[in-house]
């Protein structure tokens, strides 16, 4: 029911903003798929699941703040966690739990420290999405996926998405 309500809240808060409604709906369901493959704890997955939901909430006050467009990977890593505290909060997360979500979003554009099987998990997630949204070569996404990709899951869904071998 928390998950449903975080949709449902981040459908809100990104109103008016189709493309990213179906960005962070996309990489929700990724995470989700590859994270109950990986046979991921309840507990995990429900704070990856969030996290995927929430990722990329920084680029609403980024581009406030720079401009449409000018919101970069770094800007929504600083962004995105007080927005999404607030927003944990209301919906009744717990302090252990928001601090998890606020940690993976305030780094899923960081790939040199990834400290977690949910943090694995969110970032192929929002790769998978990001290759077909952002149109990378088929050279592109083979380089990213051996370079960045670690689950097996991961690694097979990029295989069979692009027709790649990695």
């Amino acid at each position: 029911m928390q998950l449903q309500k975080l949709t449902e809240a981040m459908i809100d808060y990104m109103g008016g903003d189709a493309r990213r409604i179906q960005h962070f709906t996309k990489v929700h369901a990724f995470a989700n798929l590859i994270g109950r493959q990986e046979g991921l704890d309840t507990a995990t997955q429900f704070i990856l699941e969030a996290a995927a939901l929430t990722h990329d909430i920084g680029i609403k006050n980024g581009e406030e703040k720079f401009g449409a467009g000018k919101c970069s990977g770094k800007t929504q890593e600083l962004e995105g966690p007080p927005v999404a505290a607030e927003l944990l909060d209301r919906l009744g997360f717990t302090d252990a739990v928001r601090e998890r979500i606020c940690y993976l979003i305030g780094h899923h554009h960081s790939y040199d420290n990834i400290d977690g099987l949910d943090y694995q998990i969110l970032v192929e997630a929002d790769f998978l999405v990001n290759f077909y949204e952002d149109g990378l070569s088929q050279a592109a996404i083979k380089t990213a996926c051996a370079r960045i990709f670690k689950t097996e899951s991961g690694l097979k869904l990029c295989r069979q998405m692009y027709g790649i071998e990695v």
